[in-house]
Formats: C-alpha cells, sequence, structure tokens
C-alpha cells in the first residue's frame, strides 16, 4: 500500500428525476478521523452515509462533505387563489369607482401578496428513497475522488521522506566513523587536565583507568545502533501495507531523542557537527510525517 497523504478535494455532480445536486468532499491533516456533513434541510440521513463512508476509506484527518442539492421549479402546482383576489377587488373597488386610482393590472392584481399560491410538490415515499440513495452513491464517488486525490499527496511525499532516511542513515554511518576516535581523544584530554592538576607524577595506569571511565559514560554505540534500527524501522513503514502516519510521526520522536543524545556526549567537533546534522534532518522529516494518514 502506498502512503496517503491527508490533504484533498473531489467533486461530483449527479440527479435524479426532478433533484440535481453536487457533492464536495475535502480533508486536511487531523490526529484523528473527524467527518462534518453538510446538507440540504431534509437530507439529515445522508449524514450517516457520509460517516461510515469515511471510515471504511481513511484512518486520520478533518474531512468535510458538503451536499447541495435543488429541485426543479417544474416540480410543484401553481394556482391563483380567487378569494383572497375578489376581497383585494372588492376593497379597492370604491377607489376606482370615485376616479381615485385607475382600473388594476392583470399582472397588478397577480404580484399581490397571497394571489397566486405555489406549492411543491410533496416527494412520494418510494421516490424520496431513490433520490436518496443516488446521493448516497454521489458521497461514495466524491470519497473515491477524494482518496485518489489524497493518494496523489502521498505518492509526492514518499520521495521526500525517503531521501531524507537516507541522509539519516548517510549521517549516522558518518557519526560511527567519528566515533570511532572518542576514546583516544578522551584520554588524551584527560591525560592532560590531569598532568596540569598533579603535575608529572600521574601514572598511566590512573590515566588509563580514568579515560577508560569516562569512555563509558561517552559511548555513543548505543545511540548509533538505535539510529540505525530506527532508519530500518522507517523504511518499513513506508513500504508496508498499513496506514504509517502515526508510527513514523512516533518513530520522528525516537530519532530526534538519540541525535539529542549523540550530542550531548560527543567529545569531538565533527561528530558534534553530524549529530547537529541528524537533528535538522530529522525535524524536516518529521514536518512531512504531520501530512501523511
Amino acid at each position: 500500500m502506498a502512503l496517503s497523504g491527508m490533504t484533498g478535494f473531489a467533486r461530483v455532480e449527479g440527479a435524479h428525476g426532478a433533484w440535481s445536486w453536487a457533492v464536495e468532499a475535502r480533508s486536511v491533516n487531523g490526529r484523528n478521523l473527524e467527518t462534518r456533513f453538510r446538507g440540504p434541510p431534509g437530507f439529515e440521513s445522508l449524514d450517516k452515509a457520509a460517516r461510515d463512508g469515511a471510515q471504511a476509506r481513511f484512518q486520520r484527518g478533518q474531512l468535510t462533505v458538503n451536499l447541495q442539492a435543488k429541485r426543479a421549479e417544474t416540480a410543484g402546482t401553481t394556482q391563483v387563489n380567487v378569494e383572497v383576489l375578489e376581497r383585494y377587488l372588492k376593497a379597492g373597488g370604491p377607489y376606482v369607482a370615485t376616479g381615485m386610482v385607475g382600473k388594476p393590472s392583470l399582472d397588478g392584481l397577480l404580484a399581490l401578496r397571497g394571489v397566486i399560491d405555489a406549492r411543491e410538490e410533496e416527494d412520494a415515499a418510494e421516490d424520496r428513497a431513490m433520490v436518496e440513495a443516488a446521493m448516497a452513491a454521489s458521497i461514495g464517488q466524491a470519497l473515491d475522488g477524494l482518496k485518489a486525490a489524497r493518494l496523489e499527496e502521498g505518492a509526492a511525499l514518499t520521495p521526500i521522506l525517503a531521501g531524507a532516511v537516507d541522509r539519516i542513515d548517510n549521517l549516522t554511518s558518518l557519526a560511527d566513523q567519528e566515533a570511532a576516535g572518542q576514546p583516544a581523544v578522551l584520554k588524551e584530554r584527560y591525560a592532560r587536565r590531569l598532568t596540569d592538576l598533579i603535575g608529572e607524577s600521574a601514572s598511566e595506569e590512573r590515566i588509563i583507568q580514568e579515560a577508560a571511565a569516562m569512555a563509558v559514560k561517552a559511548d555513543v554505540r548505543e545511540e548509533l545502533d538505535r539510529l540505525a534500527s530506527h532508519v530500518v524501522a522507517a523504511r518499513a513503514l513506508m513500504n508496508g501495507e498499513a496506514a504509517a502516519g502515526r508510527r513514523l510521526d512516533f518513530l520522528s520522536q525516537e530519532f530526534m531523542r538519540e541525535a539529542n543524545t549523540l550530542c550531548s556526549k560527543s567529545a569531538l567537533t565533527a561528530l558534534t557537527t553530524h549529530g547537529l546534522d541528524l537533528k535538522a534532518t530529522i525535524e524536516q522529516f518529521r514536518e512531512q510525517v504531520q501530512n501523511v494518514e
């Protein structure tokens, strides 16, 4: 399974009978899966279709599914309310008779409030069910399109993440090479300090013992081994079948923990430099991982 991002957008249009609609599905980064559905009044039942569809396709991200629907204007009845019209004519009759106002026109009368009675026809239960089923299918198609868009983002992120892991691997190897010279440097450094303090009477045996104790405290072999094992784990996650975002995020924290310890134990300028480069690369890796499902 390829890596999937968490950002994407898809739009699907549909129609059935007198109804037409458009479904837009979009998502952004999120620690968990959150789905919001927005639709016209009367179609609240489609909220379940949106949530179930998202649950079946995604594991993380903040999703919004918008349904905009309209019904054809011909899908209804229009009639003149004669009773209301006659009341208007009766009320205005004396004014027309005395010449205070002119005779009313037909379009003026029809524009009066309550004269035209427009009613939408109610959908039959069977027709309504078919419309909602067709809308639910469109929601599924929009979520499929969103999944494809997120996979495209994941495909773009993969070489970036792989490149960062390769750099971490290379820097770990360079740090390993430098760390091999750390015991000798510690011994020389300790011998010089001890000589400065107690003069030439410092014995070689004592210098070796104290330097060995310092070397044990400054040994970075464990950190280097863990960094190397984390590199293997990161590559396995990126090539695995399951969603890897959460575990890659945790792994980036472990990478940084080892790099920090490496820097704190370093007694060599070159080793410290590699440690700082590791931290910078790991931070870049961590930032990109936030976009992975």
